[in-house]
């Protein structure tokens, strides 16, 4: 069996294992890894929750602690284009070989769970299994764990961190966390455990309580943007922002980020925190300045305001909630100068794409809405009609399919634009598998 043949063999397993269950709890994910030998225990870890921003923040964790000679595990989710992409080493997804051997290892051990459980382990309990084998047998110095909904009995609490990293909390998934902020911060406040030091984004004052609460129990040490680390400075710069920030151990200033928005250049803020805590920067002691600007000057966050195309321009974003959508919006506002501007936008039947279309509405001419890859999508004539409601129909097309979305947006931005097509432009968004659907097909 070739390896290609025995991943897409492997992945077919993973996918029919399903991605939800009933009844969420750790007991299924402890067991896998205590078969293994626990793993997760084999090395340090930054463990990240939030409701925006852990991804792009993960990422620039891991650049930045590459840049500091470290090996380094990555674990984000979801992916755009393969699973590969969730379990990286040292910056780049892992073999399919790789994948594919780690993966034939566990099966046994959670077939064995799988028997003696009410439910089997989901795809999520697997990749993460998969992602701490696989640091393990690497070896890395150092893991970058992002959780995959919630916190608390999130499949990824099982390491425990030294460092936690909260970013930005908002309104998702409110049919599993709760319809409140408060609610919603609880759950995601679980990842932090005793002696960790905490860096959180500003939070609104109903998610700060929870955050604030938990540590005073179990005796973690919080930094909070804004008070002792946060930007101090942005310039809009070619592919990207210059930054001054304020770290745990002083300012570092002239650092390029090739990321666009106000929301990444908090996201570097935090990294930066995270990454002087874990290395033990602080009042006394600076990070190399040097190897700050290498790590964020490498670092890249796809799907995030990535462009893909000129002539027109084409952005791919996969902003899927209204505070994502918000810091979207601003970017595009602040840092592309578009004359003309049309969205192809898909959504996720359980998203709120009313709110999503509302704040799109001010900053595109036309929009074509279309159905994802996902069998959770919201269908084209559902969408279509929020659409109308708020752009007014003759703003609004629609098409079926991805191909033929991204053809005539294509289109309609390039239509009665006189000459140069420099300031034309089409954003791919509402979702992440809109944009990794899109990616695609762009990126061939």
């Amino acid at each position: 069996m070739t390896d290609r043949t025995e991943f897409a063999a492997v992945e077919a397993e993973l996918n029919a294992r399903g991605f939800t269950r009933m009844v969420f709890e750790l007991d299924r994910i402890e067991s896998l890894l205590d078969l293994l030998g626990s793993p997760q225990r084999a090395y340090p870890a930054i463990h990240l929750t939030g409701t925006n921003g852990k991804t792009s923040t993960a990422r620039m964790i891991d650049s930045l602690l590459r840049a500091h000679g470290l090996h380094t595990g990555r674990y984000t989710s979801p992916h755009l284009e393969t699973v590969r992409e969730r379990i990286s080493l040292d910056g780049e997804p892992v073999s399919e070989e790789r994948f594919a051997s780690v993966y034939r290892e566990i099966k046994p051990l959670a077939e064995l769970v799988d028997a003696r459980s009410d439910e089997p382990l989901t795809y999520f309990d697997m990749t993460t299994a998969l992602a701490f084998a696989t640091f393990a047998d690497a070896p890395v110095d150092i893991a970058v764990v992002e959780v995959g909904l919630g916190g608390a009995e999130d499949a990824t609490n099982v390491l425990q961190a030294g460092v936690c990293v909260i970013t930005p909390i908002g309104l998702d998934h409110t049919e599993w966390l709760g319809d409140t902020l408060q609610d919603i911060a609880l759950a995601k406040a679980g990842i932090i455990h005793p002696g960790a030091t905490v860096i959180s984004a500003a939070q609104e004052e109903e998610a700060a309580g929870p955050l604030l609460e938990r540590c005073a129990e179990v005796g973690a040490t919080i930094a909070r943007e804004g008070g002792e680390f946060g930007v101090l400075g942005r310039a809009v710069a070619v592919g990207g922002q210059v930054l001054t920030l304020q770290g745990l151990g002083g300012v570092y200033d002239d650092v390029f980020i090739p990321l666009h928005g106000a929301h990444q250049a908090q996201n570097a803020a935090m990294a930066l925190a995270a990454v002087e805590a874990f290395l033990g920067a602080g009042a006394r002691r600076q990070l190399d300045i040097e190897a700050v600007r290498e790590g964020f000057a490498s670092t890249s966050s796809p799907g995030r305001l990535e462009r893909v195309r000129n002539a027109p321009t084409i952005l791919l974003d996969g902003a899927h909630n209204p505070h994502g959508m918000k810091a979207t919006v601003t970017a595009l506002q602040e840092e592309f100068a578009f004359s003309k501007l049309v969205a192809v936008i898909g959504v996720l039947a359980d998203k709120d794409a009313e709110a999503l279309l509302e704040l799109l509405e001010p900053v595109v001419d036309q929009v074509v809405v279309t159905r994802n890859s996902s069998p959770r999508a919201m269908p084209t004539e559902e969408l279509a009609a929020l659409a109308a409601e708020i752009f007014g129909d003759e703003r609004v097309a629609s098409a079926e399919e991805m191909p033929d979305a991204i053809e005539l947006a294509v289109a309609m931005a390039e239509e009665d634009v006189p000459g140069e097509l420099s300031g034309v432009g089409v954003l791919v968004t509402g979702s992440v598998v809109t944009v990794a659907d899109a990616r695609r097909l762009l990126k061939r």
